[in-house]
């Protein structure tokens, strides 16, 4: 079996987290519902909690997130939209034929919701076996820390969607395939790892 290669995701910054009760919001959201719904006091967020936060983002502010979509054919875009001691929320887009290598989240739990288009994901929660799911436009998924998987964007339109991770900036360590993911759950985890909502 190969081992894990840890190696810091390549969205994900290695900066300082901000103090408890501050956020570090994109300039586009400033004074917007987004300040609020990142709860800058929340140390945790539980993948419920992320998947309604994903969810919310991705249809609540959907108009204000399309403003700042950048669609890149070369490689896939992203930006982050906020950060707080408790989580850290993205916004990716994909175009047709662009994906991850398979990865877990260094134990965060996380969620995505898909914003536009649709993302194929395939994942696995060791020792268990690999799937593969659809996800549509307006799909909203929460994971916990156990979870490994890989997204693409297997349609000939572009997707884009809004992610979330609690711990924030921990280190993504990406894998040669689903199956080399060790069975041993990551250090962060919390009641509800293995929930996926």
């Amino acid at each position: 079996m190969t081992t894990a290669r840890p190696q810091v995701s390549q969205y994900t910054p290695t900066g300082e987290i901000p103090p408890p009760g501050e956020v570090e919001l994109h300039p586009h959201f400033r004074n917007t519902p987004l300040q609020q719904a990142a709860r800058p006091n929340s140390p945790a967020w539980t993948p419920r909690e992320l998947r309604d936060l994903t969810r919310y983002l991705a249809t609540e502010l959907a108009a204000p997130l399309l403003d700042v979509v950048e669609v890149d054919e070369q490689q896939r875009w992203w930006t982050r939209l906020a950060l707080t001691s408790g989580v850290e929320v993205w916004l990716l887009t994909w175009a047709p034929g662009q994906g991850t290598e398979p990865h877990d989240h260094g134990g965060a739990a996380g969620s995505f919701a898909v914003l536009f288009g649709a993302l194929r994901e395939d994942h696995r929660y060791p020792p268990g076996p690999s799937r593969s799911t659809e996800h549509a436009l307006g799909a909203a998924l929460g994971f916990g820390a156990g979870r490994a998987h890989q997204l693409r964007n297997t349609s000939s339109v572009n997707s884009a969607s809004v992610h979330a991770y609690s711990p924030p900036l921990l280190p993504v360590r990406h894998y040669n395939s689903l199956d080399d993911v060790p069975p041993q759950k990551p250090a962060h985890t919390s009641a509800d790892a293995e929930a996926e909502l």
